[in-house]
C-alpha cells in the first residue's frame, strides 16, 4: 500500500506556468461594463435633449395660452415639430409632417401658427431671397447659423455670445440695435464628400 505523497513530491509551479482554472478571459466582462457605460452616457444625453425639447414645447404652449389662442390638435402638432426638430424646417416640411397625422390640415393653419409664434417671440424666422423661409423653435432669438449652399442644411454653431460685439457697435455708432443676423455660407462635410464645386458667395454674411 503506497503512502500519501509528501509535500516535497508535489509538482512545483513555476511563475511561467499557467493553470487552466486560473486563466480567465476578462475581455467579455470589460466589454460588458464598457457597453453599460456607453449606454448610460447616451441615455443621459438623450434625457437632457428630451428635457430641452419639452421645455421649449411648454414655453410655446404657455405663450399661446396667455395670448388666448385656440389650442387645436393641429396647432399642438406644429409646436411639437418645432420643439423636437434639429433642422430648422420650412413651412412645407412642417405641413407635410402635420398632415400625416391630421390629413385635413390646411397649409394656412401652419402659416397662421408660425406667424403667431413669431409675433410672440417663440420662433425665429430665417428669410432667404430665393424664398423658402426656415424656422428655429429651439433658439428663438438672434444667433449665428452655418448654411450649406448645396443641401440647404442649417446648423447652429457653438460660438461665444455676440453680446459683446453688439455693445461695441452701439458704443461706436450710437445705433439702437433691436436685432441682428449672422450667417456663414459654405459646404457641409457631407456635400464636400460628394465632390461639390466651390459654392458661390461662400463668404457672404447676413445681419
Amino acid at each position: 500500500m503506497k503512502g500519501r505523497s509528501s509535500a516535497g513530491d508535489e509538482r512545483r509551479v513555476d511563475k511561467g506556468d499557467r493553470l487552466p482554472f486560473f486563466s480567465v478571459d476578462t475581455r467579455p466582462m470589460l466589454n460588458y461594463f464598457l457597453e453599460k457605460i456607453i449606454i448610460h452616457n447616451l441615455s443621459m444625453l438623450n434625457s437632457s435633449k428630451t428635457t430641452d425639447q419639452k421645455t421649449r414645447f411648454d414655453k410655446m404652449l404657455e405663450a399661446l395660452k396667455k395670448h388666448d389662442s385656440r389650442l387645436t390638435p393641429q396647432r399642438m402638432a406644429v409646436l411639437k415639430i418645432l420643439a423636437t426638430s434639429d433642422g430648422h424646417p420650412s413651412v412645407e416640411k412642417i405641413y407635410e409632417q402635420v398632415k400625416r397625422r391630421f390629413p385635413t390640415t390646411s397649409l394656412a393653419t401652419v402659416y397662421k401658427t408660425l406667424t403667431l409664434l413669431k409675433e410672440l417671440n417663440e420662433v425665429l424666422e430665417l428669410g432667404f431671397p430665393e424664398g423658402g423661409n426656415r424656422y428655429d423653435g429651439h433658439r428663438p432669438y438672434p444667433h449665428p447659423h452655418l448654411i450649406c449652399t448645396k443641401c440647404k442644411k442649417i446648423i447652429d454653431p457653438d460660438l461665444e455670445s455676440l453680446e459683446g460685439v453688439t455693445q461695441e457697435l452701439v458704443a461706436d455708432t450710437g445705433f439702437q440695435i433691436t436685432s441682428h443676423r449672422l450667417d456663414f455660407f459654405g459646404l457641409c462635410p457631407d456635400c464636400q464628400g460628394q465632390g461639390a464645386g466651390a459654392p458661390q458667395n461662400s463668404h457672404n454674411e447676413r445681419r
